[in-house]
C-alpha cells in the first residue's frame, strides 16, 4: 500500500455523510486503489459500510449496487450455466442465456477468487480501465448508471457513455456511482461472448459481447481492446459486410503491453463475425 499521504478514512453511515473533498477519493473495495502510488491523496471515504443490498429486482430491472462484490455478482449465474473458469475467461463457451454473462465477465478479471470477495462492480466501472469486465457486462446489457450528485439529487446515463476513456469517466467532482440498473428486457435476449488475452490468465486483449432481442435488434459491444466501450447497434441482424464495416470504423483501439491495436482490431472483427453467425 503506497497511500503515504492518507490521513483519514471516513465511513459514512448515511448519504448525507458523503462529502468528497478535493484531495479525497471514494473507496469501494480498493483492490486497485491500494495497489498503486497515490501522492496528494489525503482521505478515503469507504462506502462499503452503507449496507446497500447487493442485488435487487424490480418489475422492470435488475438493480446492482455499486458496492456489490464480484463474488456476489457471479452467483447470479445459475450453477447449470457456469463453466470452467479458465474456459469462461478465455471466451471458449457460448450460452444463449444472458445470465451466463455474469459468470463469464467475472472470470475475465485478472484476479484471484480472493479479490472477488473485495472488488466491487461500481469500483471496476468507475476505475475505467479498458479491461474492466464490469464495464463490458453493464454496457452490453444496456445498463444505466445511477449517479448521486453532491448536495442531493441524482442523474442517470448509460454505462456505455459513462466511461469516456482510459481511467476517465463522465463523473463530476463529488459525484458517487450508486447503482447499475439492467433492464429485464436485456436479460430476455440471446447473447454471445468472446474474449482473448495474450496468455490464459492475462489481462483482456479484447472482449466482444453480442446480444439479439426477440425483435431482431442486434447489439455488438466491444471493450478491452478499445479505450472506451463501443457499441454497434443494428435494427435487424447485420450482414457480414455491414458488421465488418462497423468494426473497421472503430477509431479508439488501445495499444499497450497486453496487445497491439492492430491485433485487437483483427480479433474483434473475427469475434464479431463468429457471434453474428451464432446469433443468426
Amino acid at each position: 500500500m503506497d497511500l503515504i499521504d492518507v490521513q483519514e478514512i471516513r465511513v459514512p453511515a448515511t448519504r448525507s455523510d458523503i462529502s468528497v473533498g478535493p484531495s479525497e477519493k471514494i473507496l469501494a473495495g480498493g483492490t486497485w486503489l491500494f495497489s498503486v502510488l497515490e501522492t496528494g491523496l489525503t482521505g478515503l471515504i469507504d462506502i462499503t459500510r452503507l449496507g446497500w443490498p447487493p442485488v435487487t429486482r424490480t418489475d422492470s430491472a435488475l438493480v446492482i449496487a455499486a458496492t456489490c462484490t464480484v463474488a456476489e455478482l457471479s452467483r447470479l449465474t445459475p450453477p447449470a450455466l457456469r463453466t470452467d473458469p479458465v474456459r469462461a475467461g478465455r471466451g471458449l463457451e457460448s450460452h444463449s442465456d444472458p445470465l451466463a454473462l455474469f459468470w463469464q465477465c467475472a472470470n475475465s478479471f485478472l484476479a484471484s477468487f480472493k479479490i472477488w470477495n473485495v472488488a466491487t462492480v461500481g469500483g471496476n466501472i468507475a476505475l475505467a480501465l479498458p479491461a474492466g469486465p464490469m464495464i463490458s457486462l453493464a454496457a452490453s446489457l444496456d445498463a444505466e448508471a445511477v449517479i448521486w450528485m453532491p448536495g442531493g439529487g441524482e442523474r442517470r446515463m448509460p454505462v456505455a457513455e459513462l466511461v469516456t476513456g482510459v481511467m476517465k469517466t463522465a463523473l463530476m467532482p463529488g459525484e458517487v456511482l450508486r447503482e447499475v440498473v439492467i433492464p429485464l428486457t436485456s436479460l430476455e435476449s440471446r447473447t454471445g461472448f468472446r474474449r482473448i488475452a495474450l496468455n490464459d490468465l492475462g489481462r483482456t486483449g479484447t472482449l466482444v459481447i453480442a446480444r439479439r432481442t426477440a425483435t431482431g435488434e442486434t447489439v455488438f459491444t466491444v471493450t478491452g481492446g478499445t479505450s472506451h466501450p463501443v457499441q454497434l447497434r443494428f435494427a435487424q441482424p447485420p450482414t457480414a459486410a455491414l458488421l465488418r464495416d462497423g468494426v473497421s470504423a472503430i477509431d479508439c483501439w488501445y495499444d499497450d503491453a497486453h496487445g497491439s491495436s492492430d491485433w485487437r482490431r483483427a480479433m474483434s472483427g473475427r469475434f464479431a463475425e463468429q457471434l453474428r453467425q451464432e446469433l443468426a
